[in-house]
């Protein structure tokens, strides 16, 4: 998995008045759990920017006045209404300890089913796996070109080496549905079809009339 940095400094005080400051100075307070203790320090808001808004998973490595510390994300607190980051959570990542992370779906192919006239439904942007660190994908890569019309890939379905699936097994991924287009067109065929076997009513009278005389 790729690596972001950010920088920080230690906080010199802790408390609301203390955060308050630090968020009118441009700044984030943060704290880094998982250590003997936790660590509190603050960021620049600009330093965020590369992780909050992407889609993607990044693991953190976190410059605090000198010393670098291997996190992720673990919580985000943002204001109501403000576009404003009012705190990080952050939690150290240890070499021989599986860390939770939430992990971007990325589908590959062309579903046959689309061609047939369907449509690719995707449930679930994120899954949530277990695993240690230098296992961590970037993405997880589901192919869907085999799917047809009414099929689709659940949890349970994937299996990748050395990575744990926290999702509910039966959760639906992605899959492939019909479209209101494909029905009409179904439901139109199927008519004309029911139609062309029907005999006329004026046949069938003439033999009717033929079989009296």
């Amino acid at each position: 998995m790729k690596s972001v940095l950010i920088k920080g400094k230690k906080r010199e005080a802790v408390g609301k008045k203390s955060s308050k400051l630090l968020r009118t100075q441009g700044n984030v307070p943060c704290v880094l759990y998982g250590g003997e203790e936790p660590l509190h320090f603050h960021a620049e808001f600009n330093e965020f920017r590369k992780v909050v808004y992407t889609p993607n998973t990044f693991l953190i490595d976190l410059d605090i006045e000198g010393t670098t510390y291997k996190a992720i994300v673990q919580d985000t607190q943002w204001h109501p209404v403000e576009e404003l980051l009012l705190h990080v959570d952050f939690l150290l990542v240890k070499e021989d300890k599986p860390v939770k992370i939430d992990v971007p779906v990325v589908t590959v192919g062309l579903a046959k089913g689309i061609k047939a006239g369907g449509k690719l439904i995707s449930n679930l942007r994120k899954l949530k796996v277990k695993a240690l660190a230098k296992d961590l994908p970037d993405t997880i890569e589901i192919d869907v070109k085999n799917l047809a019309i009414g099929q689709n890939i659940k949890v349970s379905d994937l299996n990748i080496e050395n990575l744990e699936f926290l999702d509910t097994k039966t959760n639906v991924i992605v899959g492939v549905a019909i479209t209101r287009a494909a029905k009409s067109a179904a439901g139109s065929m199927a008519s004309e079809e029911e139609e062309a076997e029907e005999p006329e009513a004026g046949e069938g009278g003439e033999e009717t009339s033929e079989a009296t005389e």
